[in-house]
């Protein structure tokens, strides 16, 4: 066995790592997944009732927001070595001893969703969602062959409740999604190179969602 490999599917009361280990790892036009019921129906309800309120755009660090206990459950065990563990083992990318980070998003602008590869200093993005009953054409997030076309994409992600989707973060990894305005709830998880890279990026944050709160308390 690779001494990246997980030596046991880990069992989990909110996540279903059975599901994660049975989807195949999509290889072109880079690493990804997508795994729906990623978070079990039977957490869902607790887990979105404890979701922090958010009505501003942008990320923000889980530690920054007021999240239920159920919610926090949820984080710890993202942030755990079997999730580590199971993530490494699919994309075969050691991430022992890499910092993560949480942010989370609870409002989509009109100029979110623009195309982007994410930072050199991610290794892998999980993006879990908390949205019941998607319909709309946009805020569906696409995995895209190229930088230059929305509509030139390998997949397409409805941001639904449950839904997780993970890649590894290249200069390849393009992606992006219509826009969308309103109500957009999702979870993002990083593994990061290094703890320097942690602090400056919640540093950042914390900054951006500052300068936030002084604008709209300022309107």
């Amino acid at each position: 066995m690779s001494s990246l490999a997980a030596e046991t599917v880990p069992t989990s009361p909110r996540l279903d790592m059975a599901r994660f280990e049975a989807t195949a790892l999509q290889r072109a036009p880079f690493d990804f997944l997508i795994v729906p019921g990623f978070l079990k129906p039977e957490a869902l309800s607790a887990v979105e009732r404890d979701f922090p309120e958010i009505t501003s755009g942008g990320s923000f660090p889980s530690s920054s927001l007021n999240c239920g206990p159920a919610f926090k459950e949820l984080l710890d065990e993202l942030q755990g070595p079997a999730v580590t563990a199971a993530f490494q083992a699919k994309f075969g990318i050691d991430l022992s001893g890499r910092p993560t980070m949480i942010t989370l998003r609870g409002q989509s602008r009109a100029k979110d969703g623009a195309i982007h590869t994410d930072s050199r200093t991610k290794l892998v993005t999980a993006l879990i969602y908390l949205n019941s009953d998607w319909e709309s054409d946009g805020g569906r997030l696409r995995m895209l062959n190229g930088p230059d076309d929305l509509e030139d994409y390998a997949a397409e992600v409805p941001p639904e409740a449950g839904t997780l989707v993970a890649f590894r973060c290249s200069p390849e990894a393009w992606h992006g999604h219509k826009p969308f305005i309103g109500q957009r709830r999702s979870i993002q998880l990083n593994w990061l190179t290094d703890e320097g890279v942690l602090k400056r990026e919640l540093k950042r944050h914390a900054f951006s969602a500052w300068t936030k709160k002084l604008l709209r308390f300022g309107a």
